[in-house]
């Protein structure tokens, strides 16, 4: 069982997601490990990036005001390796990030970063299914998983994705970009249905996640729950003082998902 896999044996899973550097690279480190000390299971970390396609406007703001802070890929690299070492982080990480980061940087160098540093796994959302073997040979050879994204227009590919996913799916709740909703409509749970015919790596649910009761519904039907724009507001509303309010937070998140089965 890898690590990523590991993080959803002991019940459902809170995953919240960071932008590095949002608002400074010293916030992001306490963000993160306070969400880790209040129960978050697997987090995600963005790296920056001028043109985050999959990203709501929430999330756009937070990667113009880290990029303006000047934060680079080996900037963040280094804030993965001060967690897990200075911070004793040891939930999986998993960048959230775009083909381009990892072009720029060199696949390889890339992956091999991410080996040295702790990183467990990448999702990378503007590369489709059928062209991730670029990435996968090289992301496995320094036991980085890529992993796999199933929206609710995957239809058809939802079986072949399923097939081949690794260390847990990311079930993308509605269509369009990244954002809070006041309510959730797809029909998460034939794609779900579909999706344990299939494989059996867990599955989580995100993209419009905010408060405990959508997060308990979503990891009812699902492995866990996702969580992005909530907790990016809270940055943008707090700055520096925003940990402690992100502790809170994700305490509230686990304890609602919890005892769930």
């Amino acid at each position: 069982m890898s690590k990523i896999t590991e993080a959803f044996a002991h019940g459902k899973a809170f995953i919240p997601f960071f932008t590095c550097g949002d608002p400074d690279l010293e916030t992001t480190f306490l963000a993160v490990k306070t969400a880790a000390d209040h129960g978050a299971d697997l987090i995600e970390l963005g790296i920056p990036f001028s043109d985050p396609t999959a990203e709501g406007p929430v999330i756009q703001e937070a990667n113009l005001r880290a990029l303006k802070q000047g934060v680079t890929t080996d900037q963040v690299f280094d804030l993965v390796h001060r967690l897990r070492t200075e911070g004793k982080v040891t939930v999986p990480f998993v960048f959230m990030t775009y083909a381009n980061v990892v072009f720029s940087y060199g696949i390889e160098r890339f992956m091999q970063r991410c080996e040295e540093v702790g990183l467990d796994g990448i999702i990378l959302p503007d590369v489709p299914f059928e062209e991730k073997e670029e990435f996968e040979p090289i992301c496995l050879k320094h036991n980085v998983e890529l992993l796999s994204m199933i929206a609710p227009t995957s239809e058809q590919r939802i079986a072949k994705i399923a097939k081949e996913a690794r260390g847990f799916i990311y079930v993308v709740s509605s269509l369009g970009v990244t954002g809070t909703r006041e309510q959730i409509n797809t029909d998460l749970k034939s794609i779900m249905a579909v999706i344990r015919q299939y494989s059996q790596q867990p599955c989580a649910i995100g993209f419009g996640i905010a408060t405990p009761a959508q997060a308990r519904q979503m990891a009812s039907i699902s492995d866990g729950a996702i969580v992005g724009s909530a907790i990016i507001k809270l940055l943008a509303r707090y700055g520096k003082d925003a940990p402690v309010y992100i502790g809170e937070y994700v305490q509230s998140m686990k304890d609602a998902i919890r005892d769930l089965e």
